[in-house]
């Protein structure tokens, strides 16, 4: 299996420096800083990418569930809110929240939430970051 790298760069100190994000394709670079972390500065951050990360991860994920059992989705949307807050230790990722919507013809919504829980659980992204309160909000829709 391929082993997938991504590098970051920062400059100057904490408060007042700044740096750039780039994944090993180049698909995506960006500038990231203080402000763009902690508060609502323009550019990225490394949380913002975890849930890219993980909305990706599960929307593929559920597709195989539902492909598994005989369904074919024409749709997975997945949209994953990362939480992080100050904690006694300093900062920390403390939720994840994925909302989910998905359009799934002929599929039956018992056999749709169960599906949803289980590529919850069982994404890679998800076992990565199982210390965290992983909670999810997955709709069926017509």
């Amino acid at each position: 299996m391929p082993v997938r790298t991504a590098e970051a760069e920062w400059k100057g100190d904490l408060a007042q420096g700044s740096g750039r994000i780039r994944t090993q394709t180049a698909s995506f670079e960006g500038a990231y800083s203080s402000g763009s972390r902690f508060e609502e500065a323009k550019g990225t951050n490394p949380e913002e990418l975890i849930a890219a990360a993980h909305a990706g991860c599960f929307s593929m994920a559920l597709s195989a569930q539902l492909s598994r059992a005989g369904y074919e989705p024409d749709s997975v949307r997945t949209t994953a809110r990362v939480h992080i807050e100050k904690v006694d230790a300093g900062f920390s990722i403390t939720r994840i929240e994925l909302s989910t919507r998905a359009r799934v013809p002929g599929l039956d919504p018992a056999l749709f939430q169960e599906k949803a829980e289980a590529a919850r659980s069982g994404c890679p992204v998800s076992r990565a970051l199982e210390s965290v309160d992983i909670t999810l909000d997955a709709q069926l829709e017509a």
